[in-house]
């Protein structure tokens, strides 16, 4: 699992534009309660000649308020989220269709509050009808009940403000705001800052042009001699009490959580491929009792002593080749984790998907190496992992072995393609249920012998990057897109490629958290895999259904 969504906790919409009426402002207005959420600003409104203010200098502007859960992100901080520098959180606001005007180019100003505030109850979006009265409820001017906010219009820490500009009526807000979450995580104890949520507005030289030399309407319009002469008027976003599932405001965690364990594609080192794809990556798992368990010193490993938990030697076999014989084979010395003065053995440490903590879920150990073939080469080769006892190889805790290619050129030009089934899938999920997905591939053009047919299975063709996306079926609502990150695939363990699928010995797999999906419809699994330069898409479509646990 590699995609953690935390839904608003409460949001609303604040204005100093006028009432219906065109004479009055309607700063004590509050929207807590409505489904949507709006940005405009609106410059030289034509008012009544009531008013005190001229007809062509008045500002009218609306702004969002919205707040998200960041204790539950500090918890899972020590449980799932991977550390610091792992994980990007980006702020995704989905747009509402209306029948207004758009604003061209609009560019939209994302800043943390630094003041407390409350949602209220207000649902008048168009009219402004709810009013606060220094009751439950954040306005224009008031952040809660009789507190005002020290600026109108909201308190907000400038220094970390971030901006998007939206080229398409209808496109949402998908902003990288990682630095900004993880001063919440940190807290203002720990260096970051309290989280009062983030203001959302158009960029002040968007926002309508103000002159405090105008001499009134002082109390509701914000100095802003530099703002547009022009309206943006009005874009409008879903709020947390929306019906869309997919519509609601959503901080989004994503990382790569992917394993690459390299034991059924493993090659000889060769002068033809760069050093990064010479190494080979082997991974062993301590399930106890169904659970992965640590063993060792993680903390210590953790925090910086790097004492390796385990040691891995690697053998020839015996005659019959079914067991490790004879003496450990030398590995090349320039991997990190292999010295000069032991070439026979290779350092393994613990996988660890969070640095910040270790919960009793990281039995996982991985060992890299690399290795020359000898003349002429083994077909089969042996690990045998050990325990790190006083710093040397003790006591074998796991023996497994891998048959090794040896790379070569090719005489022709191919791109070839490739056939998946997804094995374990079944027809419907429990809405709280984390599942895994196991695929398989074939070479497409794989075409056995009577022979083979009758004494082998198609091979599991194991590629490098595959990537899925989620669908609802019944209107194409795109419910977890392509993690692919950028054109060409990122290293292991960056956060743009969060939906890169893992692989070990039996295939590709991911781990999908049902809870990301609506219950109650059907969805598709789509993939795409990097394939000669390229992302391909997969054909297949692999259709399931997700139901609410009612006993849960």
């Amino acid at each position: 699992m590699a995609i953690k969504k935390y839904i608003a906790t409460k949001d609303t919409t604040i204005t100093n534009a006028f009432d219906p009426n065109l004479r009055t402002r309607a700063t004590g207005a509050n929207m807590g309660a409505s489904d949507v959420m709006e940005v405009f600003s609106i410059y030289g409104q034509m008012i009544s000649s009531g008013s005190t203010i001229g007809f062509s200098k008045t500002q009218e502007l609306s702004r969002i308020l919205v707040q998200f859960d960041s204790a539950q992100m500090r918890t899972d901080r020590t449980t799932v989220l991977p550390e610091s520098g792992s994980v990007k959180f980006y702020l995704r606001l989905f747009n509402a269709k209306h029948g207004q005007t758009t604003p061209e180019d609009p560019k939209y100003v994302v800043t943390p509050l630094s003041r407390t505030w409350e949602e209220g109850y207000g649902m008048d979006i168009d009219d402004y009808t709810d009013l606060t009265k220094d009751g439950v409820g954040a306005n224009w001017i008031k952040s809660a009940g009789t507190t005002s906010w020290t600026n109108i219009g909201g308190d907000y820490l400038n220094a970390y403000e971030k901006t998007q500009t939206l080229t398409k009526a209808n496109q949402d807000i998908e902003l990288d705001i990682t630095d900004i979450v993880e001063k919440w995580i940190t807290g203002s104890s720990g260096g970051g800052f309290s989280n009062y949520g983030l203001g959302i507005h158009l960029t002040s030289s968007q926002e309508a042009f103000f002159s405090s030399s105008l001499g009134v309407d002082l109390s509701s319009s914000i100095q802003n001699p530099d703002g547009a002469k022009r309206s943006y008027y009005t874009k409008k976003f879903f709020a947390r009490k929306t019906q869309f599932f997919f519509k609601r405001p959503v901080v989004e965690a994503r990382w790569d959580s992917s394993l690459k364990d390299d034991r059924a594609k493993t090659f000889y080192s060769s002068s033809l491929l760069p050093a990064t794809d010479n190494l080979n990556k082997f991974f062993v798992y301590n399930y106890v009792n169904g659970q992965l368990k640590t063993f060792g010193d993680p903390w210590g490993y953790k925090q910086g002593a790097m004492v390796p938990p385990v040691f891995v030697q690697l053998f020839s076999g015996s005659t019959d080749n079914t067991k490790p014989s004879g003496s450990a084979l030398n590995v090349v010395t320039s991997v990190s984790n292999v010295s000069e003065d032991t070439p026979t053995v290779i350092s393994g440490g613990f996988v660890l998907a969070n640095k910040q903590s270790l919960p009793d879920t990281m039995g996982i150990y991985s060992a890299s190496f690399a290795i020359t073939a000898s003349s002429p080469a083994l077909t089969r080769i042996f690990d045998v992992w050990y325990l790190n006892e006083s710093g040397v190889p003790g006591t074998v805790i796991y023996t497994g072995s891998f048959a090794p290619s040896t790379y070569g050129l090719s005489s022709v030009s191919t791109q070839p393609e490739y056939v998946f089934n997804i094995t374990n899938l079944k027809d419907s999920y429990l809405n709280n249920e984390k599942a895994r997905f196991e695929l398989f591939a074939r070479r497409k053009d794989w075409n056995p012998s009577i022979y083979t047919v009758a004494n082998a299975d198609p091979q599991n063709f194991i590629l490098e990057d595959i990537y899925y996306r989620v669908t609802r079926i019944i209107d194409g609502t795109l419910a977890i897109s392509f993690g692919t990150g950028s054109s060409t695939p990122q290293s292991n363990g960056s956060a743009g490629s969060y939906t890169r699928l893992s692989y070990d010995a039996s295939g590709s797999y991911f781990d999908l958290d049902m809870s990301l999906l609506e219950p109650g419809y059907g969805y598709k699994l789509e993939f795409v895999y990097f394939n000669n330069n390229n992302y391909a898409n997969v054909r297949d479509e692999f259709k399931f259904r997700v139901e609410e646990d009612l006993d849960g």
